[in-house]
């Protein structure tokens, strides 16, 4: 095996908490697997807003940067090498997983191999490497709320990131899917089989015109900014109401907050691959930078009119 010091990659840095401006990409020493880890050459690692505000310093006290910190969860890509006692991989398979060490916007990752699961060949590349943080966020949101059909799920975010996957999924279980979202992203949430209702002014009204025929008794907040307080104006029980955004209101009126963490697996990848490869939960795709490109890549994101999942190309 070729020495240490001659094998270099690059990966994503940055230094110090601040905007866009922060990000750097660097050559760094090409990682080398441990005991139970796997090196991934990475094909594709989908970006996502939770990272802009770890980069940003805004959630500090919940999710601290040592630096120089890497960043990124997502990951697909191709197993280049195998740690001691790894026997669920082989060199040369393509593989879906997902690392919690902020190391994913890179060349080469090390992942633990309980953390990977295959790529179904029907899979793009860039929809593979979208999956895992706003897919298992949308699995463990719907669970948290538990929707069945006779009744109405309001989702705030729909057309989000993690918002495309919860409405798919709250759709699945044959409840009615309320969908708050801008309007640009009607059309789309329309054809996944909810109903579309616009933010502002008169938001509540719409939303009980909505549900006529099925009593709104859950809701998702992607979006904070009040959502909580509207679902309980709503008669939304406190432990049928999940936000990952709005902390105060956790605090506050004990609803839930049952965010990735809650559904973080490759049983739940492998799950959601499964429903991608045969069609039934669909992952829109914004655009796809090169790493390099990092910076822009996030100006994008950040900019908040995404209307799917912005993916690094290494």
């Amino acid at each position: 095996m070729a020495t240490r010091d001659r094998l270099m990659s690059k990966a994503v840095r940055f230094d110090h908490y601040g905007g866009i401006e922060v990000l750097e990409v660097r050559d760094v020493p090409r990682p080398e697997p441990g005991p139970g880890q796997v090196l991934v050459a990475v094909r594709a690692a989908g970006i996502n807003i939770s990272e802009a505000k770890i980069r940003e310093g805004l959630v500090h006290a919940i999710f601290p940067a040592t630096f120089p910190s890497g960043e990124g969860s997502d990951l697909a890509g191709v197993v280049e090498e195998l740690g001691a006692g790894v026997s669920s991989a082989a060199a040369g398979d393509e593989v879906i997983g997902y690392t919690n060490n902020r190391a994913s916007h890179a060349e080469y990752v090390l992942v633990e191999a309980a953390n990977l699961t295959p790529k179904p060949a029907e899979i793009p590349w860039e929809v593979a490497g979208a999956l895992f943080v706003a897919g298992v966020t949308g699995v463990a949101t719907v669970r948290a709320v538990a929707p069945t059909p006779g009744e109405a799920v309001v989702i705030a975010g729909a057309g989000g990131g993690v918002g495309s996957f919860a409405v798919q999924l709250a759709v699945r279980t044959g409840a009615t899917v309320i969908a708050l979202a801008s309007e640009r992203h009607h059309v789309w949430l329309r054809e996944r089989g909810a109903i579309p209702v616009a933010y502002g002014n008169g938001v509540r009204e719409r939303i009980t015109a909505a549900a006529k025929e099925a009593p709104v008794a859950a809701f998702i907040d992607l979006v904070g900014d009040g959502y909580v307080e509207l679902a309980l104006e709503l008669g939304v029980p406190k432990e049928r109401i999940d936000t990952i955004v709005d902390f105060p209101a956790i605090q506050k009126y004990g609803v839930k907050f049952e965010g990735g963490a809650a559904a973080a697996s490759a049983a739940t990848l492998a799950e959601l691959a499964s429903a991608v490869a045969a069609g039934d939960l669909i992952v829109p795709i914004q655009r796809t930078y090169p790493l390099d490109q990092v910076r822009a890549a996030f100006t994008e994101l950040e900019a908040g009119h995404a209307a799917g999942k912005i993916v690094l190309i290494p």
